[in-house]
């Protein structure tokens, strides 16, 4: 993690000289339908939140490493799940002004369990298989607080994603199917 004060010039020409940035390392999240349809689904403590809450499978990106081949270690490590169909979500910068690093978020569908899952995290984290209906109910509920996962299963289930007549965004004859 980096804290810098930079001098930024805004499109205007305005200056100012104090401006804040945060670097963070960038990092995946996973939305991961099993051949079943369930998605898979951790409950763990999360200190920024300050308390348990449900979460999809994440984790950040190594050094030289593809966001798909990262998001397909951290799901094979937290959860043991791996293969199916992969698809780029998107990448998204977490703070508009002070940057925080990018999340990239995949969806998998197909997944199944290959192994016992092997995080290594000094978290304890409980794998749940939810509906998309459930989970989704689980955000309006509070039970999600975390808004990269949010954003996650808004997107994965969101219908459009999965029509051809919106021009390849979803598993459809996607040109954003990942690898």
């Amino acid at each position: 993690m980096e804290v810098s004060v930079q001098e930024v010039r805004l499109p205007d020409g305005k200056v100012v000289n104090d401006y804040h940035k945060i670097t963070l390392s960038d990092y995946v999240i996973i939305y991961a339908e099993t051949k079943q349809g369930t998605v898979i689904v951790e409950r763990q403590y999360k200190h920024g939140v300050g308390r348990v809450n449900l979460t999809l499978p994440a984790g950040g990106i190594f050094e030289g490493e593809s966001p798909l081949a990262a998001a397909q270690r951290e799901l094979m490590e937290e959860t043991g799940h791996a293969g199916g169909s992969w698809y780029e979500m998107g990448a998204f910068v977490i703070h508009g002004n002070y940057g925080c690093g990018t999340a990239h978020l995949f969806k998998a569908t197909g997944v199944e369990a290959v192994a016992e899952p092997n995080s290594g995290d000094l978290e304890e984290m409980e794998i749940l298989l939810m509906t998309p209906r459930e989970l989704f109910a689980s955000i309006l509920d509070g039970e999600i607080a975390l808004l990269g996962s949010a954003a996650a299963v808004a997107l994965a289930t969101n219908s459009l994603l999965d029509d051809p007549a919106t021009d390849g965004l979803g598993p459809a004859g996607s040109s954003r199917k990942a690898g």
